[in-house]
């Protein structure tokens, strides 16, 4: 085989000038401007994603991670190229990061196949910015390994430990409860961030570095790290040598996503009590690889696996806990009986001989025992009924054992505007055991399905300390949430799924025990409000706007635009048990 049919380093994806001997020669000519010598230029070429923004915090620490790559790379004998991508936060993010996730997957895709790369290291961190780069190599198909940036060291506040962003939700729900006062909520503002980095407690960044580590494109134990120690930079330079092993190697995504490794990245999910978000990112992910998510075969995984991780917001400890007690590693060590050990990783091993060379075992209170769990099924629970045809979700390890079988009357808001301006009305037609609904909050209805779904506790409930009520919506919520919140209901309100003919009286049945999500009206009344208040499907005039609103899909589908997923369906995950 020669150069021409297998082009490497500088001779890959060459500009078409009609001469791809002077394309050659050009590139060389511009490159060689920045000081690099033919013998440099030689080496495998690998690319370094740089999502480091001064909007991103999470990202903060991104400069030094690309310098301990560099040096993990040139020790290899690669060559080393940094270029930069959007970067997301969620807090930075209008009108939600998950918006601009499918942006920043296909920013990450071409970025990866117009540029000459043998492999490729990815930087990711918030929230959406991981799942974003995982779909983008995904499609890609270049050999790719991710690097988180890490999560941040929690804090204190008048002696007691904080952290973001349960305690940011927490703190706040006092605030509005009026339990705190001004001086002290501005007060904790100043201490809930400890350092750079991304959430200390298990929401979806944390959740997402899990789950790539259990897919196999992340080092081991590269997930859990904080983002300001020696060990997060130690991850960085090994990440940079695998890359350049991976190049030489040729093994692709494609070889390492599999469907046994996305059924290994579900197990994770449900053992960590991870973010609701990383069922729709895995979904998006998957469908990428070609492979469809199965909402029940996943529910059948939760009855199945237990929650083993004690972090908030379904336990009690921090990220840099979970780290010290042994991180992924650990955890993975008390799923291997439900995990398939034979899946391939970025090492080129596979996940049961990562397991075995892994540093042995020792006392510790985080990572629970399979036997003792903090949870005894899985953090997440699918439902069906006629409220939610196409399935919706509850993270049971963080709703409110009494509420998780409840009835109730809905009060009902019909957009995020009108939640804003009700919910605190003193007014408000609303009971601690009625049930609050939210419509048009779904991928199309807001656009970008923002966290809107963690609804606030009306302000003279929450005056009169009522904590939790059961909430439902066709949104998302925040992987450091928690509370008795149904969420993802498919269809969404805006493509006229029946939640969007609730109304206020109307009565409610969740049963998580039965996985049951009813309303408890007849399909006639349905049918007629249908044809009373048809709906409008959003649409915009121009730009992404008009690219998102025609071409993103609903949650079961990941929420992806539905010309980025594979055109070939090869199965569904998690397989038949």
């Amino acid at each position: 085989m020669t150069d021409q049919d297998d082009p490497k380093g500088m001779r890959k994806g060459l500009t078409s000038y009609g001469d791809a001997g002077f394309s050659l020669f050009l590139r060389k000519a511009f490159i060689k401007g920045a000081g690099y010598t033919d013998h440099a230029l030689d080496r495998p070429v690998i690319g370094i994603v740089n999502t480091g923004s001064a909007y991103n915090p999470c990202h903060g620490n991104a400069p030094q991670l690309i310098e301990a790559v560099k040096r993990g790379v040139l020790m290899a004998g690669g060559l080393p190229m940094d270029f930069p991508t959007i970067s997301v936060h969620e807090s930075f993010s209008s009108p939600t990061s998950m918006y601009l996730r499918n942006l920043m997957s296909m920013d990450t895709e071409e970025a990866i196949l117009a540029q000459p790369m043998d492999a490729v290291v990815m930087i990711g961190g918030c929230d959406k910015t991981v799942p974003a780069q995982l779909m983008g190599a995904a499609s890609a198909n270049v050999p790719a390994i991710e690097l988180v940036t890490g999560s941040m060291l929690t804090s204190s506040h008048r002696g007691e430990r904080v952290g973001a962003c349960t305690d940011c939700r927490r703190y706040w729900g006092k605030y509005r409860a009026e339990e705190i006062d001004d001086e002290e909520i501005v007060d904790v503002n100043n201490r809930l961030v400890g350092s750079v980095g991304t959430c200390s407690v298990m929401g979806t960044a944390s959740t997402m570095a899990c789950i790539t580590e259990a897919l196999g494109m992340m080092v081991p134990g590269g997930a859990s790290a904080p983002a300001v120690t020696a060990d997060r930079v130690r991850v960085a330079e090994v990440t940079g040598t695998t890359a350049v092993q991976l190049a030489r190697s040729k093994l692709t995504p494609d070889r390492i996503m599999t469907a046994k490794a996305f059924e290994n990245a579900l197990r994770v999910l449900l053992s960590i009590g991870g973010s609701t978000n990383g069922i729709i990112h895995l979904t998006a992910i998957a469908g990428r690889m070609g492979f469809e998510v199965d909402l029940a075969r996943v529910d059948a995984l939760s009855r199945e696996t237990p929650v083993l991780v004690d972090l908030k917001p379904s336990g009690q400890h921090y990220m840099e806990d979970f780290h010290k007690a042994g991180g992924m590693q650990a955890l993975l060590r008390e799923l291997r009986p439900l995990l398939h050990l034979d899946a391939l990783t970025v090492t080129g091993r596979t996940l049961g001989e990562e397991l075995d060379a892994a540093p042995a075992a020792f006392a510790q209170d985080v990572i629970r025992p399979f036997s003792q769990p903090i949870y005894p099924q899985g953090g997440i629970a699918v439902l069906k009924g006629n409220l939610a045809p196409g399935g919706a979700i509850i993270k049971q390890s963080a709703a409110a054992p009494a509420l998780m079988e409840h009835e109730g009357r809905a009060v009902v808001f019909e957009n995020a505007e009108d939640l804003a301006q009700r919910v605190d009305d003193p007014d408000l037609d609303v009971q601690p055991e009625d049930i609050l609904v939210l419509k048009m909050i779904g991928p199309k209805g807001a656009p970008g399905m923002p966290e809107a779904g963690y609804m606030p506790i009306p302000r003279k409930l929450a005056k009169a300390g009522i904590k939790d009520m059961v909430r439902i919506s066709d949104g998302r919520m925040s992987g450091t949430a928690a509370g008795t919140i149904v969420l993802h209901v498919t269809p969404e309100s805006a493509v006229g799924g029946p939640l969007a003919y609730v109304r206020t009286g109307d009565r409610i049945r969740l049963s998580v025990a039965n996985r049951e999500l009813a309303l408890l009206v007849d399909d006639a009344e349905l049918a007629r409000r249908a044809a009373e208040q048809p709906q409008e499907t959003p649409s915009a005039p121009r730009g992404y706007r008009k690219l998102f609103l025609q071409s993103v899909t609903q949650a079961d589908q990941g929420v992806d635009f539905d010309f980025l997923r594979a055109a070939e369906i090869r199965g569904k995950i998690p397989g038949s048990r």
